[in-house]
């Protein structure tokens, strides 16, 4: 067995039985170069790496799984045009990077959305909060077969606004999606003054991650997610606590940044994708 390599995408059948990570950590891919608000005012460009990382299965009738999160930038679109949301420039680059044998078609790819997609048009307000229910719509024009994710603390996002994508698009908050045998849950938001804009109090959240729990996951999608075994892998504590005694096999989250992304949590991982883009793919026999 061996992992894919020579910067070519190749795959294997999916097994439906959870995403379990054996890869020893990210490799580099491609990127995209984008925009985003600098700390003190103003802008700065930076890259966005998609990077890719082994685990033992995907969903059935899926190459590949995306995770991402924490997009909060302008990017050019390989389409042309003014600047778009880097989520939406993700979703155009997929078919270009599809054809240059990086990433597999976007018909077999799955996208998992952690949240917080917005940015201000010109890059330059931290913090911004929006509608970006164009990142979703964008994926299925690019024909990802499915996006499934949650709302971070400055996405303005209704499961009205996905509902013409119909089962392309599901916008989970203490619910669940089966995706080819996979069973995937999500909460949206933070823990925090219920007053403010996508926050909710620590026992509404850990109500909703219960519920979320209780349908036996897979694959849970968190905004806000545990901390990490290192002490560069900060999470609430209150999530940790939740989640130590029974941590799906993977858990993908954002909000915070930690340098190196893959955690242990429990019996399985956990994936930070604040600001990444990371393609989990199966080993290939070679």
């Amino acid at each position: 067995m061996a992992s894919v390599d020579d910067g070519q995408y190749q795959s294997r059948p999916g097994y439906g039985d959870g995403v379990r990570v054996v890869g020893r950590g990210v490799e580099p891919v491609t990127g995209i170069a984008y925009r985003r608000a600098r700390s003190g005012g103003g802008t700065e460009t930076v890259r966005l790496v998609v990077e890719r990382l082994a685990v033992e299965s995907v969903p059935a009738g899926c190459d590949a799984v995306l995770v991402t999160g924490d997009l909060q930038g302008m990017a050019p679109s390989p389409l042309g045009g003014p600047s778009v949301l880097l989520g939406v420039a993700l979703a155009d680059y997929l078919p270009v990077w599809a054809e240059q044998g990086l990433l597999p078609p976007p018909h077999r790819l799955l996208v998992v959305l952690a949240g917080d997609l917005y940015s201000a048009a010109r890059a330059d307000e931290r913090g911004a909060s929006g509608a970006v229910a164009e990142v979703w719509w964008a994926m299925a024009a690019a024909g990802c077969r499915m996006t499934v994710g949650v709302a971070g603390n400055h996405d303005a996002i209704t499961t009205g606004e996905l509902a013409e994508l119909g089962p392309a698009a599901t916008l989970l908050d203490g619910t669940c999606v089966d995706v080819g045998g996979t069973r995937i849950a999500g909460v949206g938001g933070i823990i925090g003054d219920p007053h403010r804009f996508g926050r909710r109090s620590e026992a509404d959240q850990l109500t909703r991650l219960g519920a979320a729990l209780a349908t036996g996951p897979d694959v849970l999608v968190l905004h806000e997610g545990p901390a990490g075994q290192d002490d560069d892998q900060p999470g609430h504590p209150t999530i940790s606590a939740a989640l130590h005694p029974r941590a799906p096999t993977l858990t993908v989250c954002g909000h915070v940044h930690w340098d190196s992304p893959v955690s242990r949590l429990g019996t399985g991982n956990v994936v930070n994708v604040d600001g990444r883009a990371v393609v989990l793919t199966t080993f290939i026999d070679r």
